[in-house]
This record gives C-alpha cells, sequence and structure tokens, in this order.
C-alpha cells in the first residue's frame, strides 16, 4: 500500500530543531527505535499533551515530548509501573490476596491488598526478591480494553469485591483498560512502561495496615510501600535521605524530647501539649503577636463552638460539611465546634459601621479549629482534628487590596525567613466546587497574579486548588531535607462579604462592599511545629530552644557558685536549669547533648576556685573556660530572636 501525505504526522519534538515524520498508526517505541537522536532512556511519551504507553499506536498530533525520569509524569510512570510489578509477586506468593488499588505517590509507590494476616519483614523481602525475577525477564506489558459491565462481571467471579466498587464507580465509562503482564493484569488507566526490564532499582520499604478508602468504617487492608530510581546511585542516595527523614520524624523526636503527646484516651487527632513543647509553642505566639501588633493588626479571640446559622451563611453548611462535626443542641438551637475563625471576624467587624478612613482593618486570632479528617490521614501534628491557626483577615478597599497583598507576601516571608525556612509560592485557582460568579473570580485571580508578578518571584500555577470561596496564594515551606510543606496562605474573598453584607460608608456616603483577604503567615501552629521539629531535627535555634543553657557540676564542692550563676542567666532572661545530681559528667553532658541544650557551662572546683566557667556548645563543641560575664554574654547573643521586620520583600 502506498503511504500518502495524509498517513504522515508532522510532530514538533521537545529539544529537537527538525519536525520528527511518523507514519499514522506508528508508536512511540518505533519512533525512538528509528531516530538515535531521541531520547533513549524514556519510558513512555507525551502527545498533544496527553501521556502515552510507548507501544501505543498514534493516530494523530502536532507536538511529541518523551518523558524520562527527569520528567515528574516519567517517574509515574515508572512507580506505577512498579506498582503493577508488586502486585503480579504479591498474587503469585500470597494466591489468596485481594488486589484492590496501586497508585504511584510522591517519591513512590503503594499497593493495598486484602490479605488473612499482615505482611512481616520476611514477606516482603520474598516479594521484592520475585518482583527482581521478574523485571530480569522483560515480561511485555500490553493493554487491552473491555466493556465495563464485562469487567464488573469479570471481578465479581473473581470475588474481588474491591474492584467491583471502582467500577461501579465508573458509571460514565462504557469501556475500561486493563494492563498484562504474562499471567497477571490489572485494571488501569496507564500508560506503562513497554516490557518489566524497564524496572531496573526498586526497593521495597515497608507495610502498614489502610482502611478501604481511607474511611475506618470499611475493611482494614494491608497497604505495601516501595520506591524506585533509574540507577542504584540514585536508589541509596534517596534511602539514605529516607533514613535521615526517619530520624527527623517529629513523632519520634516529640516523644523524646517530650514536646506533645496524642492519646486515644483524649482522642485520635488532638494534641497534648507537654510543658518543653508549650514553652516553644509560646515563645513562637509571642513573636508572632509581637509582629502583628507591628504590622498595624489588632488581635481578636472568638468562642470554639458558633451557631447554625453563621455557618449556613457563610456557605460552610453547603460546601464544607463533610469536614465538620456533628452539631450539638443548646436551648433548641444547634451549635458546631467552629472549622473557620472567618464569621467570627465578619461579626466582629460589623459590630460597628465603618468609615472608608478607618480602613483597612486587620483582625488576626490564634484561633482553635475543629476539621474532621478520616483516622487514616491522621499523621502526628502535620494532620489533626483539632488546630491553632494564626488566622487574620483583612477588610480593605478594592483600591487598597494590591498593597495589602504585598504587605501579607512581605510579613510571610519575614516569618519564613525567622524560622530558617526556605519556600515555594504558587497560585491556587478555582476549584469545582465553589461559590461566587464568574466575572468574580477571574478579577480574583488576576489580582493575585498581578501582585505575584510584580514581586518578581517565581511562583507555580495549581488547577482547582483555591479555596470554595475564591483563589489563594499558597505558600510551602521546604525544609532541611528539600521537602515541601505547606505553609501561609493568603486567600481573596468577594463572596463572603456579598453573603454578610460586609461593607463601609464611602466618600460619597454611600454603602459599598469591602474585598476581604483570608490569611496565615505560618499556617497552623500544630503543622508549623512539626514542620519546625523535623527541620532543626529537634536541635531548635537557641531563641527557641525550650532550655537554652544548662549549668552541670563536676562534684559536689561548687553547687552553690553553680546556683549564683544559675541565677544570673534566669535573671538575664535565659532559660536555664542547673544539674547537679551525683552523676558522672559525661553522663550529664550526654543527657544534655540528647535533649538538644543549645549552650553547657560546666562548674567543678577549679572553676568555681578560679571565678571562671567551662563552655560548652551543642554538638560536642568545646569552648573553652570563659570569665562569667564573658559567659553570661555569650549566651545572651545567641539567645536574641529575629530583629524585628522591616517590611522588605526579597
Amino acid at each position: 500500500m502506498n503511504i500518502t501525505t495524509s498517513d504522515i504526522l508532522n510532530l514538533s519534538v521537545a529539544g529537537r530543531e527538525a519536525p520528527l515524520q511518523v507514519a499514522v498508526g506508528t508508536t512511540p517505541q518505533q519512533w525512538m527505535q528509528d531516530n538515535a537522536d531521541l531520547p533513549q532512556d524514556a519510558v513512555a511519551a507525551r502527545v498533544d499533551g496527553v501521556v502515552v504507553d510507548l507501544k501505543r499506536p498514534v493516530e494523530s498530533g502536532a507536538g511529541v515530548e518523551f518523558l524520562t525520569w527527569d520528567d515528574p509524569d516519567g517517574q509515574e510512570v515508572y512507580f506505577h509501573s512498579c506498582t503493577h510489578l508488586m502486585a503480579q509477586a504479591v498474587v503469585e506468593l500470597f494466591p489468596e490476596a485481594k488486589p484492590t488499588i496501586g497508585p504511584s505517590i510522591e517519591d513512590g509507590y503503594f499497593y493495598d491488598f486484602d490479605v488473612p494476616k499482615p505482611f512481616t519483614p520476611d514477606d516482603l523481602q520474598k516479594i521484592e526478591k520475585r518482583m527482581r525475577k521478574k523485571a530480569q525477564q522483560k515480561i511485555k506489558v500490553e493493554r487491552y480494553e473491555m466493556s465495563r459491565l464485562e469487567a464488573i462481571e469479570l471481578f465479581k467471579n473473581e470475588k474481588n469485591e474491591y474492584k467491583v466498587e471502582v467500577l461501579e464507580g465508573l458509571a460514565e465509562e462504557e469501556t475500561v483498560s486493563f494492563y498484562k503482564q504474562a499471567d497477571f493484569s490489572d485494571l488501569c488507566r496507564g500508560p506503562h512502561i513497554p516490557d518489566t526490564g524497564y524496572l531496573k532499582h526498586f526497593k521495597l520499604l515497608n507495610s502498614a495496615g489502610a482502611y478501604w478508602r481511607g474511611d475506618e468504617h470499611n475493611p482494614m487492608l494491608q497497604r505495601i510501600y516501595g520506591t524506585a530510581a533509574p540507577s542504584k546511585e540514585a536508589l541509596e542516595a534517596y534511602l539514605q535521605r529516607l533514613e535521615e527523614a526517619k530520624e527527623r520524624d517529629h513523632r519520634k523526636l516529640g516523644k523524646e524530647l517530650d514536646l506533645f503527646s496524642i492519646h486515644e484516651d483524649v482522642g485520635a487527632g488532638l494534641v497534648l501539649w507537654h510543658p518543653m513543647g508549650a514553652r516553644v509553642r509560646n515563645l513562637i505566639e509571642n513573636f508572632w503577636r509581637n509582629e502583628h501588633y507591628r504590622a498595624g493588626y489588632e488581635l481578636v479571640y472568638g468562642p470554639h463552638i458558633q451557631r447554625e446559622n453563621l455557618f449556613i451563611q457563610s456557605g460552610h453548611l453547603e460546601n464544607y460539611s463533610e469536614n465538620m462535626y456533628a452539631p450539638m443542641e443548646i436551648d433548641g438551637a444547634n451549635y458546631y465546634a467552629k472549622p473557620m475563625n472567618c464569621p467570627g471576624h465578619i461579626i466582629i467587624y460589623k459590630s460597628h459601621l465603618h468609615s472608608y478612613r478607618e480602613l483597612p482593618i486587620r483582625y488576626a486570632e490564634l484561633g482553635t479549629v475543629y476539621r474532621y479528617e478520616r483516622s487514616g490521614v491522621l499523621h502526628g501534628l502535620l494532620r489533626v482534628r483539632g488546630f491553632t491557626q494564626d488566622d487574620a483577615h483583612i477588610f480593605c478597599r478594592p483600591d487598597q487590596l494590591e498593597a495589602e497583598i504585598k504587605g501579607v507576601i512581605e510579613l510571610a516571608d519575614y516569618m519564613m525567613k525567622s524560622f530558617g525556612f526556605e519556600y515555594k509560592l504558587s497560585l491556587a485557582l478555582r476549584p469545582e466546587k465553589s461559590i461566587g460568579s464568574d466575572e468574580i473570580w477571574d478579577f480574583s485571580i488576576e489580582a493575585l497574579r498581578k501582585v505575584l508578578d510584580e514581586t518578581g518571584a517565581p511562583y507555580g500555577v495549581e488547577e482547582g486548588g483555591g479555596a470554595f470561596y475564591g483563589p489563594k496564594i499558597d505558600v510551602k515551606l521546604l525544609d532541611a531535607l528539600g521537602r515541601e510543606w505547606q505553609g501561609p496562605t493568603i486567600q481573596l474573598d468577594f463572596n463572603l462579604p456579598e453573603r454578610f453584607e460586609v461593607d463601609y460608608i464611602d466618600t460619597d456616603g454611600e454603602r459599598k462592599r469591602v474585598v476581604m483577604i483570608h490569611r496565615t503567615v505560618l499556617g497552623s501552629m500544630e503543622r508549623f511545629m512539626g514542620n519546625l521539629i523535623e527541620h532543626y531535627k529537634g536541635a531548635f535555634p537557641t531563641w527557641l530552644a525550650p532550655v537554652q543553657a544548662k549549668v552541670l557540676t563536676i562534684t559536689d564542692d561548687p553547687i552553690e557558685y553553680a546556683q549564683s550563676f544559675l541565677q544570673r542567666l534566669i535573671q538575664s532572661g535565659i532559660r536555664a536549669e542547673l544539674d547537679d545530681r551525683n552523676e558522672k559528667i559525661g553522663y550529664k553532658i550526654r543527657e544534655a547533648e540528647s535533649n538538644k541544650v543549645p549552650v553547657m557551662f560546666i562548674v567543678g572546683k577549679k572553676e568555681a576556685a578560679d571565678g571562671v566557667i567551662a563552655v560548652r556548645g551543642r554538638g560536642r563543641k568545646d569552648l573553652g573556660v570563659m570569665g562569667l560575664d564573658e559567659a553570661l554574654q555569650h549566651i545572651k547573643s545567641q539567645a536574641q530572636p529575629p530583629q524585628p521586620n522591616t517590611g522588605s520583600v526579597n
């Protein structure tokens, strides 16, 4: 048969000057084989923005990108292909296992199985060994389709109710796709690698219980986590990073340093702050309060429960009820534990009539809120059910909007740098479930985009990531391991002012709607503390350390001298303690080190006689012998909090 020009695709290729001419119906894998200048380590292709298998025939298109490990979509294909390899190994070794779902996640993948008993570490070793055998066999991975109804019957016959439930939730789909490798096949949208030989460097990490679809009312499954990398060296580096992350785990350090605890007797996701943790939190909150007064905010307080009508008017019951706790009836009316602070701040604003001259008005509150999180996603301080937001709401005129947003970005920038965090910015756009007109949303998004552009800072765009009432700017913290954590948010809202008729009297004497900015500059105190613990590995900067200095005695002789120096430290505002126990000095030093105390002052008979003190820094740093005045000045210089905000954005 003759090939005509209509049978040829002219594809622009990322990183290649000349277009790629290919026959309609050929595959990206064939193009790679015929063109040595194309990436030979690609695992998938993106044709006109759609990611496809390398073996998928392409019928149309104008542009193509070949996806390697360096592309996030390439990593996702690699990770997800590993889940199928894992599931194949599991069902061969454990025929009674029912595969459920197995997605790729950040830095790896997992698969959930219904099995009679939990997997053991020995089981994981066997599974990984079988995976390696299957990878070495270079088993072809093939895609095929069947009708959704046929697929439902197939899984009913296999008595896999989980796959049946997934398919029943795809009512709009007439056909569904499967991926098959040897005797194993799995329901999957794909794409996947061409054969199992592409998967050379992977590791199973651990297993844990997980409720089906994260709902504690559903059966408990067994989840196996794994990771993979393009090379042995990259995999080893990542595994080392995981070990470092374990050492930094705030749950582990929180227990070791006696900072906080979470008890079933109190309730899952509800935090108890112990004295040392409460000290750190109090230091952060005092710093936060001082900076907010300096930035022109007024601090307010609101009750933990509020009447139902408030959340009907705000739209929370309509749009956020799945995250709210059941109401309690008081005097014939329903009350809710508040999920947000904004309705209360609106009521405070509306308690007076405000002139244009009074705006902007900035209310800030360390307000505790309560949101229902499924038990399967609770995670130490990072995902809880009761938490305190460093919340604020700014009521301003439209002409003040840009300046106020810039001011919040400046304050967030200062706060992040004060606590030692780098960060990234992103603009989060309208979610599927939202309130307000298209015009208001378009205006709001462009207002935030303009301010971000003017700062000159790079930022990403997150489709559908906004709040239900408005778009937002998200600030993602970067910790010492380069991990991203949700931090401050800046949300623009024209909708709640409409719902609550939040007005001011303008220059013409007429009522006008305010513009409302919702914002945090730390996020929730619980999550921020968790981030802070992991970032510093529990070794807080001296200004934040719950105990900044310890005076350690070598013998009983200098106790009076040590107590005198301790009082000088305390009177100078230093959080100091005395360890005069009848223990060896080496033991005392090791204990102070394990408690992450920044400075140790060591006193023996000779130091007391000479009127000096031996100084030791955290991390086994011998700083030598100092006079008492010099030693006091040394700790005072380290204990200084960050300088007040100057209001500049870098």
